[in-house]
């Protein structure tokens, strides 16, 4: 018998996911409009007939090694044209196909579409497509596609119920990601992760750093920052596994890594990467809490409609298992790089492997402690030597470092690599056969032409080694100390339109 004055006992309602999984399924088409645009307006420079690296020459190449549907084993659309035409006409259609499903409309369909014509430039646009985060747009895209609904405008009033499996392999890719971040890194021998002191290399190492990266570097907290980045890497996936209180635990996790994905876009130049973990976040929250943070009102209390057919419920039990299988395997070969799976395990690596969307994560394992900086330079007699700038890498010591926001410049972070590891960067000559040839889709990615525009005579590349500014001479314009540059590629000239070196 309830006592006089006691309140009537309240059942909890059992969380719904209809509103965080449209937010989820809009903001990865968001991320894919991004990522399409961003490479509009460099997929000439980088890929096209007069760019660095020709995609319809590679692509012609591998044709005559993989004949028939051999081809296929290297899975891009691109087999059917690579032209100037055929890559911009690419890039429009993904960013106007992930519009469209942003806005809900047809959303399983085209974000299918997005992860092929995404796939097709990243299983051949090397080396510019080769990053983490181009394999976590292609993860996340392909496990939207699975918890997306299906129709033409799923969302409403018919709207059917969420699938658990496919939103929870989503939590399954972000617990593997924050996981992995943080082992590798402890794991990795390098002391600098254990003794606290890699955040003090960090920040004028890491490929672009911005203005604010000169500030932070010169804070005192380093080591304090380092060890609630831990925290947050390694208590963020613990939190997704507490069987108590799960609702709450969530809700901190989530927070937790968006504050330090929005930490990290802020000191550094990352693209759409910090944006597209943050996003991972999103199933984490149930539609009351979104409902709380968006100040909308509560949703309906009918419940929404079932699943939907069982033969789409078994397609997705059956993806699910396959998933788990696949990036458990690839997680633990972050590890031991030089185990052999087992007979099964290595077939599925084989089928799985060219599709980009099954993969191990771990950014910064070793912490790179100095910052080559490669110099690219012009002349016409091969004593007076002019630089080119960059639009985001370092160049001029006097320039203060730039923020790029959720842009990718690709030339620039490749060339950070191309300063760390020479032996793997042949494809320099393109760029350096671009600016010989006065390309205007190359000389588009640059930032200042000391030529305007007119093709010098020889063109070479300088290594020097640069590190931050004290305080002081940032306060006197100066953000940048650099080492006596030192020959890198030697002096190139151009001869009947070839690369000659000129000795």
């Amino acid at each position: 018998m309830t006592g006089a004055g006691r309140p009537p006992t309240t059942v909890p309602q059992p969380s719904t996911f209809l509103l965080s999984r449209r937010l989820f399924v809009s903001g990865v088409a968001a991320v894919y409009a991004l990522a399409f645009g961003e490479l509009l307006v460099q997929v000439q420079g980088l890929f096209g007939s007069r760019g660095i690296v020709p995609l319809a020459q590679q692509l012609d190449e591998l044709a005559a090694g993989l004949p028939g549907l051999e081809r296929w084993q290297i899975p891009t659309l691109l087999w059917f044209g690579a032209g100037d035409g055929a890559l911009t006409a690419w890039c429009w259609a993904g960013m106007a196909l992930a519009a469209i499903a942003a806005a809900g409309i047809l959303p399983c369909a085209l974000l299918a579409v997005c992860w092929g014509i995404y796939l097709s430039f990243a299983s051949v646009a090397m080396p510019f497509l080769g990053f983490q985060w181009d394999q976590l747009l292609l993860e996340t895209g392909l496990l939207a596609v699975v918890w997306a609904p299906g129709g033409v405008r799923p969302y409403g009033r018919s709207e059917r119920e969420p699938s658990r499996v496919a939103r929870w392999l989503v939590l399954w890719l972000l617990f593997r990601l924050m996981l992995l971040s943080g082992l590798l890194k402890l794991t990795s021998g390098d002391p600098s992760w254990r003794d606290g002191t890699a955040l003090d290399f960090h920040y004028w190492t890491q490929p672009l750093p911005n203005r604010l990266s000169h500030y932070v570097h010169w804070w005192p907290g380093h080591g304090l920052s380092l060890w609630l980045m831990f925290a947050v890497e390694l208590g963020a996936p613990a939190l997704l596994l507490v069987p108590v209180a799960r609702r709450r635990c969530r809700q901190v996790a989530a927070a937790a890594t968006a504050l330090l994905m929005a930490l990290i876009a802020a000191t550094g130049n990352y693209g759409f990467f910090n944006l597209l973990t943050a996003l991972l976040c999103v199933p984490l929250l149930d539609d009351r809490a979104w409902c709380a943070l968006l100040r909308r009102p509560a949703a309906p209390a009918a419940p929404p409609l079932p699943e939907g057919p069982r033969w789409r419920s078994g397609v997705t039990v059956a993806f699910a298992a396959l998933a788990v299988v696949a990036t458990t395997d690839r997680g633990i070969d972050e590890f031991t790089r030089d185990r052999s799976p087992p007979r099964p395990i290595a077939k599925l690596r084989e089928w799985v492997g060219p599709l980009q969307s099954f993969n191990g994560y771990g950014l910064f394992r070793v912490m790179t402690r100095e910052r080559p900086e490669l110099l690219l330079e012009g002349s016409d007699d091969g004593v007076d030597w002019r630089p080119y700038g960059f639009r985001y890498k370092p160049g001029d010591p006097a320039r203060a470092p730039v923020f790029a926001g959720l842009y990718m410049p690709r030339l620039d972070w490749q060339l950070w690599f191309a300063a760390l590891d020479p032996e793997h960067a042949g494809w320099t000559l393109g760029l350096l056969q671009g600016v010989l040839e006065g390309s205007p889709p190359v000389l588009g990615l640059l930032g200042d032409d000391p030529f305007a525009g007119r093709p010098p005579r020889q063109a070479r590349l300088r290594i020097a080694d640069n590190r931050f500014s004290s305080p002081d001479e940032r306060a006197a314009g100066i953000w940048w100390r650099r080492s006596e540059p030192q020959p890198y590629s030697g002096a190139w000239t151009l001869e009947h339109g070839h690369l000659r070196e000129v000795r």
